[in-house]
């Protein structure tokens, strides 16, 4: 049995994920420091049965992983530090896509790029802006300069794959593509709403 000024640090882990059916534990959603031994007891400890009616997300706040612990072992002392709440998601299973629907998909987002590429050409006249720059630099004109538009073809592709940094499915640097910055973001914005949502039902319904 713990002592009565055993002390524990506790950190909230931001999202972990489940499968359905599974019984949530203390050492899954929060990481700790302190005696190792008491720490030991506390990571088994049931906090949340996993149902199929929770849905995709469900939020454990500090105060429920707290009793948890103070129901087991009342007197250590558990002191939070960081976040407040962890997400669980539940991975259920999933339907692999069918091949023509992937291919369909594909197909569409490559015809819609391409007329997007080809309608911003339109608006801003590129062919007659590579006239002119041709024009500028051999003092000859040429209605089709393909020494500017390969290149420049080309260069679209390349800076492209520079931008997003990726090559299929290999990363050029470690640096983070903007894309992946907007999806951090985004995930980050989702799982405060998620948050704040959660507080305000069990606000709503009471303690």
């Amino acid at each position: 049995m713990a002592s009565a000024n055993t002390t524990l640090y506790m950190s909230m882990k931001e999202r972990i994920y489940v499968r359905p059916q599974t019984v949530v534990k203390v050492g899954d959603v929060a990481t700790f420091v302190g005696d190792p031994a008491v720490i030991q007891m506390l990571r088994p400890l049931p906090l949340y049965p996993i149902q199929m009616s929770d849905g995709q997300l469900v939020v454990i706040d500090v105060m429920h992983v707290i009793d948890a612990i103070h129901r087991r072992l009342p007197h250590v002392d558990v002191v939070p530090v960081g976040p407040t709440e962890t997400i669980i998601e539940v991975l259920y299973d999933r339907r692999r896509p069918h091949l023509l629907f992937v291919a369909l998909t594909w197909i569409l987002l490559f015809v819609g790029s391409g007329l997007a590429l080809m309608n911003f050409h339109g608006d801003v006249s590129m062919e007659e802006v590579h006239r002119r720059l041709y024009f500028l630099i051999t003092g000859e004109f040429n209605a089709e300069p393909l020494v500017l538009q390969i290149p420049y073809s080309l260069g679209i592709g390349v800076g492209m794959v520079l931008f997003f940094n990726h090559l299929f499915r290999k990363k050029l640097n470690e640096e983070p593509s903007p894309l992946e910055v907007e999806m951090f973001l985004y995930q980050q914005n989702l799982d405060q709403y998620v948050i704040a949502n959660e507080r305000a039902k069990r606000e709503k319904d009471g303690p």
